[in-house]
């Protein structure tokens, strides 16, 4: 490779994954959509090849019709629900399961052209890889979560399942931002130690709080205690009410005002981390880039808290719920953003060809970038 040439190498493939995270950011916002409209559980088989293909005739219809009046979602919630209506609610699971097929697509093809021409170094590939293997585990992980809904009793899906589903789209999410951080052309020096390890904690608890978000929307816990500061008059209510569910342990997921509680405490606690970094890398570091990426961390992180507090006192509708949701990913890249650049970037060298080697078992044995 021409020294010319490395820039627009390294600008292709550092596009290729913000593309891939953009993609990624629309699959978590029509997921939510497609919870909050109720539609999950619309397509009850898991078909990864011709799944790709909905229903185009009358006899096609019926017959999906015919496999949701089967569930007990239909029977409990639904019942009397109309052929129309059903294919509003199949629509949005089907264009979700599409954006995973076509999320794939976009992340295997160019894979293997930048792998086969040397675009990629090897830690990057490693890198790649993980990734690669997270999500496809995630469109298993969303069947499951789907699979947990159908079951005798059931008309949603199990919330823990639903966290854990948004959570590893989440890391994926903050994989494919901290890989294409560090493929900026010109190397950045690391923060401070102590500015550096706070960043590196940042999207920690960002991840933590979209797990705990994914709680509450999974148990609908943001539909009671609709009040603030207080939950219904409380700061926080009494432990008779937070553990009432027996065995105790199940209160962190079954029960909705602990549930509530503990997003609560988790934002409270993300919101002076970052704002407390954030003027500490303006006193230490001022009119850096660090400072001023701290800075644009908890801007975010307070804009999403006030969207939070708003989302609950109005009940959750569903405008505000998806805008948190997608508020939720651009705190976590912006965090992401900054963890990796305060580290410091140092240029990997590109591999030289497409041998198996520079892909994976020579970072392995630790002699990557």
């Amino acid at each position: 490779m021409r020294p010319a040439e490395s820039p627009r190498r390294e600008g292709a493939v550092r596009t290729w994954l913000y593309l891939l995270a953009a993609l990624v950011v629309a699959m978590v916002a029509v997921g939510g959509a497609t919870r909050l409209t109720g539609s999950g559980l619309s397509i009850t088989e898991w078909r990864p090849v011709t799944g790709v293909v909905p229903p185009l005739s009358a006899a096609d219809w019926a017959t999906e019709f015919e496999k949701y009046r089967d569930t007990p979602q239909y029977r409990i919630l639904n019942q009397g629900l109309g052929l129309s209506d059903f294919k509003v609610l199949y629509f949005w699971e089907w264009g979700h399961r599409l954006l995973g097929r076509i999320v794939g697509l976009v992340f295997f093809l160019p894979l293997i052209a930048f792998w086969w021409r040397g675009m990629l170094s090897r830690r990057l590939g490693l890198g790649l890889l993980t990734l690669g293997i997270l999500g496809s585990a995630q469109g298993a992980i969303g069947w499951i979560m789907v699979a947990s809904g159908l079951q005798p009793g059931m008309t949603a899906v199990a919330p823990i399942k639903l966290a854990l589903h948004l959570t590893m789209a989440s890391l994926i999410l903050a994989g494919l931002v901290w890989l294409a951080a560090g493929e900026r052309s010109a190397g950045v020096a690391p923060a401070a130690p102590r500015l550096r390890a706070v960043a590196l904690a940042l999207p920690a608890l960002v991840l933590a709080q979209i797990f705990l978000g994914g709680l509450v929307a999974g148990s609908h816990a943001g539909l009671v205690h609709n009040t603030w500061p207080t939950m219904d008059g409380a700061l926080i209510p009494p432990a008779e009410t937070l553990f009432s569910v027996r065995p105790w342990i199940e209160n962190f997921v079954d029960n909705v005002t602990l549930v509530q509680l503990n997003h609560r405490l988790t934002a409270y606690l993300l919101l002076a981390v970052a704002l407390a970094h954030a003027v500490d890398a303006r006193v230490a570091a001022p009119g850096s880039s660090v400072a001023r990426r701290a800075t644009g961390v908890a801007g975010l992180a307070l804009a999403q808290a006030g969207l939070g507090i708003a989302t609950l006192l109005m009940a959750v509708p569903l405008w505000a719920a998806l805008a948190h949701q997608v508020l939720a990913m651009a705190v976590l890249v912006m965090a992401t953003v900054h963890a990796r650049l305060s580290r410091g970037l140092v240029r990997a060298p590109r591999a030289s060809g497409p041998a198996v080697a520079a892909f994976g078992f020579e970072a392995l044995a630790g002699r990557g970038a």
